[in-house]
């Protein structure tokens, strides 16, 4: 059974959606503030976060950024809950690193599709990256990946890769500059 925390300072709001994820078979861990939601994220590691924007004392960009700085809290798919569309605060959410954003009133079947949706995706990245869970940002991944692999050194000038060629490998700069040419019938372009 997937674990929800559901962070909601108004109580009807809390208590419905609650009930709703409850009748979908989900285990649902409710705060009714930010900070409380802080922290029932570092003890409880739930499957997927639904958070309120406004509320007292931190918001709900103040948990999501909160969140993103943990280890242990950065990968759990979060969902922005808001009475408030506009595109700003939208995008601010997604900026923040939201997955999705639902405006209240949501339509039941709404909430438990981009709740489905997440934790699919979830998933899946789990099974793409073999269900490691380290804390290491992509970056210091690759880079661990190219020196523990011998590498090829080139000439500034020469070709790295062609788009005639089939692909044999993935190129990783671990310095120096690369730059992009397009070949067109009528001529080379340089990006």
């Amino acid at each position: 059974m997937k674990t929800i925390l559901l962070i909601e300072d108004n109580d009807i709001v809390r208590e419905n959606t609650a009930e709703i994820l409850e009748m979908a078979s989900f285990n649902v861990k409710t705060a009714s503030d930010g900070r409380g939601g802080v922290s029932m994220a570092k003890t409880e590691n739930p499957d997927l976060i639904l958070c309120d924007i406004m509320m007292p004392e931190l918001d709900g960009f103040g948990v999501i950024f909160l969140l993103s700085k943990n280890p242990s809290t950065v990968k759990i798919p979060f969902i922005f809950l808001s009475a408030r569309a506009d595109l700003d605060q939208v995008r601010e959410g997604m900026n923040l690193g939201a997955d999705d954003y639902l405006v209240k009133p949501f339509k039941e079947i709404d909430l438990l599709n981009a709740i489905e949706r997440r934790l699919q995706r979830s998933s899946q990245l789990k099974t793409v990256w073999g269900g490691s869970e380290q804390s290491a940002s992509t970056s210091e991944q690759l880079t661990k990946i190219a020196t523990s692999k011998s590498g090829t050194e080139y000439l500034k000038g020469e070709t790295v890769y062609s788009a005639k060629a089939n692909a044999k490998f993935l190129p990783f700069l671990a310095k120096g500059k690369v730059k992009v040419l397009r070949e067109t019938k009528k001529a080379k372009s340089s990006c």
